[in-house]
């Protein structure tokens, strides 16, 4: 299988299902050879979706895959996957943090458990993640990271402030996007002249996967999941020393750069 990424070595977290399965699949349509990472290994049903299952449909269409089971909230499970894949398929060009654990309370009762395990991963483990991946990207001269983010990390209007705002339960969610972003920009400059870019992707609206349902996320208007796959592949495909340090919406980034012509 050929493609704009024939060569290359793609590690998505959150492969399991939703974005990162989507994602996964594009990038191993586009001739990628793809590992994937998540809790789930096989088909338990607690859950929609697992890595066993990505991969079954990836290699059905004759894409190149592996699936490594880890917990990314802790940190020597992130180093044992990571020398996994190094072994297996070797140092990525590549990396999308797309594994995400969401709990939306009001914050005056928000738990500092399930807050310290939301920071955990939505902010540090894509900044380990990042960090080991340097080595092999360095010394290539080449490399694309890309956070999935989300509008939830963009400053709230106000006061007066919204019922949406004042009611949701989204302030911890937010503040970890928002800390993501931050971090990506940061991550940017200090690679610049490493030829790496570094990018995150938000969907412009809900879109509609197990994930987002359980959290009754897309129960409006919600979003095509290509949208997304479409943004990932072109900020990885992008060149590093002009498409880096972005932190973009999905439509308004597709309408930026033409697509579709």
């Amino acid at each position: 299988m050929a493609g704009h990424y024939d060569g290359r070595v793609a590690l998505v977290t959150g492969g399991s299902r939703g974005l990162g399965k989507a994602i996964a699949q594009r990038f191993a349509a586009e001739g990628a050879t793809v590992a994937i990472t998540a809790r789930t290994m096989d088909p338990d049903p607690k859950y929609v979706g697992s890595l066993s299952e990505t991969c079954k449909e990836i290699e059905e269409t004759g894409g190149h895959v592996v699936a490594i089971q880890a917990d990314l909230s802790q940190s020597e499970d992130r180093e044992r996957m990571f020398t996994e894949v190094l072994t297996q398929v070797g140092p990525p060009d590549v990396l999308v943090n797309n594994a995400a654990v969401t709990f939306l309370r009001p914050l005056d009762d928000f738990p500092e458990r399930r807050a310290l395990l939301m920071m955990e991963m939505h902010v540090m483990a894509p900044l380990h993640l990042t960090q080991m991946a340097l080595p092999g990207m360095r010394e290539r001269e080449r490399g694309w990271v890309l956070n999935l983010t989300s509008v939830a990390g963009d400053l709230i209007a106000g006061p007066p402030f919204s019922d949406f705002d004042r009611t949701a339960g989204f302030g911890l969610y937010g503040t970890c996007k928002a800390a993501l972003n931050r971090l990506t920009v940061s991550l940017a400059a200090e690679l610049y002249d490493d030829g790496i870019a570094v990018n995150a992707a938000a969907p412009t609206n809900p879109v509609a996967t197990p994930g987002a349902g359980t959290l009754d996320l897309a129960q409006t208007e919600t979003e095509d999941i290509a949208l997304i796959t479409q943004t990932a592949f072109l900020l990885c495909l992008g060149d590093p020393r002009a498409m880096t340090g972005r932190i973009v919406q999905t439509q308004s980034f597709l309408r930026e750069v033409g697509w579709p012509e």
